[in-house]
C-alpha cells in the first residue's frame, strides 16, 4: 500500500478499513513487498495450527500473517532494488565521529558483501533455522552479518555491543547459536570497549558452546584469536562463493531480540519474516512519509528494536538511504552533531529518542549551536521521537530549533513498529502536547481497569490491544511459550497487555502517561508520575526529570522528583524547586501532594535512553536492587543513592 494511494483517504477511514476488513487491507499492503510465492490470504485466525512434526498446537493470541507466502527479507531489501536498476544508489551512509570515518555504500556493493558473507556461512554448514548471535558495534559489518543471516534463512540475534559478559552468556544459552559474529572492540567517545574479552568471558560462563566465532578486527584494537574456534573476518570471507537467497515461509522467524525481563531472565522476542516486511514497508511511507531514494536516519543502535526496524530492514525494504551513526548526540564533538549530519547528507526524516534531544537541550538550551553552526536543515521534513515519553517542553524546544513537525510516537520491542503515531504519509493530524496521536491502522487500542472493564474517555487505566495483533508484531518468546502467555495475555483475556498506563481523550488522542508500575497511590488516589514529569519538564531551567513514588506513613506514597538542571542555569536551586511545586499545584492540583525534588547530575538510563525509574524507586524505598545490564553509566546510581540519603 503506497503512501500516494492513501493520500486521498483520511486516517480515520483508513483505520476503520483495517479493522473492518484486515484481509483486504493487509493483502494490499503485502503487494508492495517482493514475494517468491505471493500469499493468497492475509490472516490465519488463532486456533489449531499445524506445526513442524505434524503436531497440532494452540495459537490463542497471535495470528499467522500471509502464511502460505514465501519470500526472503534480504532479497526484498537488496537484490530486488539492484535488479530494478538502483544498484548505484547509496544504501548506507556510515558516519563515525568517534573514529573519524565517513563512508557511503551502494546497494550493489552492500549486496556483494552480504552475498559473500552468506556464502562463507553456508560453507561452514549453517542452514535455514540455525541461530547466529551478532555482537558488534555500529559498523557496516554488523548490517552485513544481519542481512547475510536473513539471506540464508538463519535466525540472527543481535546483542547490544558492550553488554556485560553474564548478560551475553544468558543470551548464548537461550538462543544456542551455531556461530557468533563479533568485533574486536567498540569505540566510544573516551574509551575502547574490548568486545573480544567480554565474549571470551561469556563463553566461559555459558553452558552452550557455539561451533565457531568470526571476529572483525578493528584498527583501534585488535584481538588475540583463539584457534581454531576464532576466525578472522577477512580469512572467513576469503575465497567464499556468493550465496543466493533462500526462500522462507512468511511465518518463519527472521530474528530473536532479547528484552529485559522482570525475573532477570531476558525475554527472546521472536519476529516473523513476512508480516514484519509488510508492516515495515507500509510504515515507512504511511507513518514517516519517506519514498524510495529519500535519506532516512534513525539515530539508535542495531542492538535495539529501533535499529532492527528502522536502521536496517525498514529503510532498505523501502529503498531509502539509511544512516549508520557511531557516535552520541553530544560530545562528538559537541551538541551540534545531529544538525551537522542532517545538513551534510540532506536527511529528510530523523527518528531518535527524547532523551537524545534532552541531552542536546541541556548542553545548548538556547539553541545557539543550531544558528551559529550555519547548518542548512531545509531537507528535514519531520523529527520523530520514541523510546521514552516525550514531554511537551522537549517537543516545543525541538520544534523551535528545527521549525518542522516533531512527532511523538509509541511502540515497543514486542510490537516492532508503531502502536500510535501521526501518520504523515496519510494525513498529518494536529500535534497535541503529550500525545503520540492515535492508534495506527491495525491496532485496536482500549483503556481498561484492573478488572478488564473498558474505561470512559479521559480515565486513566491500563492500555491494552485487542488480539490478534497486526502484522510485524512478535509471534512468541523463544523457548518460553508459558512466559509469553503469562507476561502479555493472562491479565486481560483477549487483549495484549502493553504494560503502559494512560488514557484516550474525547478526540481519540492517546496519552501514554507511564508504565503501569509507575502509577502511584497517594491517599487513595491513583495518580500518574508521568503527568507530574510533564509539568516539571516545562520549567525553563530543567533539562529533564523523573518522578517516582516514595513511601509515606500518612498517604501511602508521595511523589518525589529527581531533576537535572540545564548547564547554563543561573537561578538558585531553591527558587527552581519552589517554582516546580507551584507549577504542579496549579496545573494538576493539591491532590498530587508534590513537595520534594532532588537535584542530580544525570538520570540513570539504559543505553537505549529509557530512564530507570523502577531502580530509583527501589533506592528511594531502601530496597535491595541490582544494577540493570543495560545501564549506560552505573556510577549515576551511587550518586542517586547519596542524593536520596540526604532526604532522610
Amino acid at each position: 500500500m503506497m503512501a500516494k494511494q492513501n493520500s486521498s483517504t483520511g486516517i480515520s477511514a483508513l483505520y476503520q478499513e483495517a479493522i473492518r476488513d484486515p484481509e483486504k487491507f493487509w493483502l494490499e499492503a503485502a503487494s508492495q513487498v517482493h514475494w517468491f510465492k505471493p500469499p493468497s490470504y492475509a490472516l490465519s485466525k488463532p486456533g489449531k495450527v499445524e506445526s513442524e512434526g505434524s503436531e497440532q498446537t494452540e495459537k490463542r493470541h497471535t495470528a499467522d500473517w500471509f502464511a502460505d507466502g514465501q519470500l526472503n527479507a534480504c532479497y526484498s531489501a537488496l537484490d530486488y532494488h539492484v535488479e530494478q536498476g538502483h544498484g548505484e544508489q547509496t544504501a548506507i551512509i556510515y558516519e563515525s565521529p568517534v573514529t573519524g570515518v565517513s563512508q557511503k555504500i551502494t546497494y550493489a556493493n552492500l549486496l556483494f558483501h552480504v552475498s559473500q558473507f552468506a556464502g562463507a556461512l553456508a560453507a561452514k554448514g549453517l542452514t535455514k533455522g540455525d541461530r547466529v548471535l551478532i555482537y558488534m558495534p555500529m559498523i557496516p559489518q554488523a548490517v552485513v552479518a544481519m542481512l547475510a543471516c536473513a539471506r540464508l534463512g538463519l535466525i540472527h540475534s543481535v546483542v547490544f555491543g558492550g553488554f556485560a559478559a553474564n548478560e551475553l552468556a544468558t543470551r548464548i544459552d537461550d538462543a544456542e547459536p551455531k556461530a557468533v559474529i563479533a568485533a574486536s572492540c567498540g569505540v566510544e567517545v573516551k574509551r575502547i570497549i574490548d568486545y573480544k574479552a567480554l565474549l571470551n568471558k561469556a563463553l566461559k560462563l555459558s553452558q552452550h558452546t557455539p561451533e565457531f566465532q568470526v571476529i572483525y578486527q578493528r584498527p583501534q584494537q585488535t584481538a588475540k584469536l583463539d584457534q581454531p574456534r576464532d576466525i578472522d573476518w577477512n580469512d572467513f570471507i576469503d575465497k567464499a562463493e556468493s550465496a543466493d537467497c533462500v526462500p522462507v515461509k512468511s511465518t518463519d522467524p527472521l530474528y530473536i531480540l532479547y528484552t529485559s525481563g522482570t525475573t532477570g531472565k531476558p525475554k527472546g522476542v521472536i519476529r516473523d519474516t513476512g508480516g514484519y516486511c509488510v508492516a515495515l514497508q507500509w510504515s515507512m511511507r504511511a507513518i514517516y512519509n519517506v519514498v524510495p531514494g529519500d535519506v532516512y536516519w534513525a539515530a539508535s543502535d542495531i542492538g535495539w528494536v529501533v535499529g532492527h526496524s528502522y536502521i536496517v530492514y525498514g529503510p532498505l525494504l523501502n529503498r531509502n538511504t539509511t544512516i549508520l551513526y557511531e557516535g552520541k548526540p553530544v560530545g562528538t564533538p559537541d551538541a551540534s552533531a545531529f544538525w551537522r549530519i542532517i545538513a551534510k547528507h540532506r536527511v529528510k526524516v530523523l527518528f531518535t529518542a527524547p532523551t537524545a534531544i534532552r541531552a542536546i537541550k541541556k548542553e545548548d538550551p538556547a539553541g545557539d549551536l543550531v544558528r551559529q553552526g550555519d547548518f542548512d536543515l531545509t531537507s528535514l521534513s519531520a523529527l520523530f521521537l520514541a523510546g521514552e515519553r516525550s514531554d511537551p517542553d522537549t517537543l516545543h524546544w525541538a520544534q523551535t530549533q528545527l521549525n518542522v513537525p516533531v512527532i511523538d510516537h509509541w511502540w515497543q520491542t514486542e510490537t516492532g513498529w508503531s502502536i500510535c503515531a501521526n501518520c504523515l504519509g496519510v494525513e498529518a493530524l494536529p500535534v497535541v502536547d503529550g500525545s503520540p496521536t492515535m492508534p495506527v491502522p491495525g491496532y485496536e487500542l482500549f483503556v481498561v481497569d484492573k478488572g478488564g472493564q473498558k474505561l470512559s474517555k479521559g480515565s486513566v487505566g491500563a492500555l491494552v490491544i485487542k488480539t490478534p495483533l497486526p502484522p510485524g508484531t512478535f509471534t512468541g518468546l523463544w523457548n518460553d511459550e508459558k512466559r509469553f502467555e503469562e507476561s502479555y495475555f493472562s491479565s486481560y483475556p483477549g487483549y495484549y497487555e502493553t504494560g503502559d498506563a494512560g488514557y484516550i481523550d474525547e478526540n481519540g488522542y492517546v496519552f501514554v502517561m507511564s508504565r503501569t508500575d509507575d502509577i502511584i497511590n497517594v491517599a487513595g488516589h491513583r495518580l500518574s508520575t508521568g503527568a507530574i514529569e510533564q509539568v516539571i519538564a516545562g520549567h525553563e531551567d530543567i533539562a529533564e526529570c523523573a518522578v517516582i513514588g516514595k513511601s509515606c506513613a500518612l498517604k501511602g506514597e508521595i511523589p518525589l522528583a529527581l531533576i537535572v538542571l540545564n548547564c547554563q542555569t543561573q537561578n538558585p536551586l531553591e527558587q527552581i524547586q519552589r517554582a516546580c511545586v507551584q507549577m504542579v499545584r496549579e496545573k494538576l492540583g493539591a491532590v498530587y501532594s508534590f513537595k520534594t525534588s532532588v537535584p542530580v547530575r544525570a538520570l540513570p538510563k539504559t543505553r537505549s535512553g529509557k530512564v530507570l525509574r523502577a531502580t530509583m524507586k527501589q533506592i528511594a524505598q531502601k530496597q535491595a536492587y541490582s544494577i540493570p545490564a543495560t545501564i549506560d553509566d552505573p556510577k549515576i546510581l551511587d550518586e542517586i543513592e547519596i542524593a536520596l540519603d540526604r532526604l532522610n
